[in-house]
């Protein structure tokens, strides 16, 4: 099932989660476009107009309250690398404008409405599981929570091409994310996470020669894993950032899927993949609530 949506629409979001989510049911509805006034502002900007071969408004001044202007609806992300998302459900609700949220994943919900202290909730909350339906039952006690289709998810698994048929080993696809924490060992947690899945992958059946490429996060910064990679290549380890086009396809080449708790991991296993999450045991577990993916932590013996 997919959104009933109001007409106009004000469509607000930054990060990438909830903006893949958003823009198939938009498409889905073509009748509905003109009708939308969209704000695309970070990665969910470039993914609108991938989508639909348009730039939309970024938030600039003045442009967040023309989008809201007459609107009878926002559907806004749940982002946490801007306040973009935040102040457009501020304004929804100083102007009376029915408000719903899409969270995308299973983590961090309650902050997702909250900066400087400020909580703002919309009017309903949008999710697209069961499981991530209970945690936002639970996250906001007595508030409207729906759950609907995740087109996005069934267009990236179907998009996934066949295992390549190969006597070699097949790559491992590591889908990076920031972690926004050192766990208390002084070293972001995404380098932690790596260095552990090095020393640890065999511990869940993955081949230690099979090559590792690294597939960056949308939101992180050209380079940032560069001396990491030069490090590892020196020591033998051949490794070096994933150069597909697309997820899909990265997906497509690979043997193994991995990373901390990525939405992609969600995607490879929908696509038939093998998945490891590889949080170390010293961090929190994986919050992914899907039974198909290892977890790397689980199998480890020792600090």
């Amino acid at each position: 099932m997919t959104p009933a949506l109001r007409r106009p629409l004000a469509v607000v979001c930054h990060d990438a989660g909830a903006c893949n989510v958003v823009l198939p049911w938009l498409q889905g509805d073509p009748t509905l476009r003109p009708m939308t006034r969209p704000v695309m502002a970070g990665p969910a900007a470039r993914l609108f107009t991938q989508r639909f071969g348009s730039a939309a408004p970024t938030g600039a001044p003045g442009e967040l309250e023309a989008a809201l202007d007459g609107a009878a609806m926002l559907l806004s992300g749940t982002g946490w690398a801007s306040d973009l998302e935040h102040r457009a459900r501020l304004l929804a609700r100083e102007r009376g404008i029915f408000s719903a949220a899409v969270i995308d994943h299973w983590v961090n919900y309650p902050m997702r409405f909250e900066r400087a202290g400020h909580v703002v909730w919309p009017d309903e909350f949008w999710v697209t599981d069961d499981a991530a339906r209970t945690i936002a039952e639970r996250s906001f006690p007595g508030a409207v929570v729906r759950c609907f289709d995740n087109l996005y998810l069934r267009e990236e698994a179907a998009a996934v091409p066949a295992l390549p048929a190969t006597h070699a080993p097949l790559p491992v696809l590591y889908v990076l994310e920031p972690m926004h924490s050192d766990w208390g060992r002084g070293v972001p947690g995404e380098f932690q996470a790596l260095d552990h899945f090095l020393t640890r992958r065999a511990a869940a059946c993955i081949d230690p020669v099979a090559p590792l490429r690294l597939r960056p996060h949308p939101s992180e910064r050209p380079g940032k894993y560069d001396a990491w990679i030069a490090r590892r290549r020196a020591e033998g380890v051949d490794v070096a950032l994933d150069g597909h086009a697309t997820l899909a396809a990265a997906i497509g080449a690979a043997g193994w899927v991995v990373g901390c708790e990525s939405f992609a991991l969600v995607v490879a296993l929908a696509a038939g993949r093998r998945v490891c999450s590889t949080l170390p045991p010293w961090a929190p577990p994986c919050r992914l609530p899907q039974p198909g993916i290892v977890r790397l932590a689980d199998r480890w013996s020792g600090i």
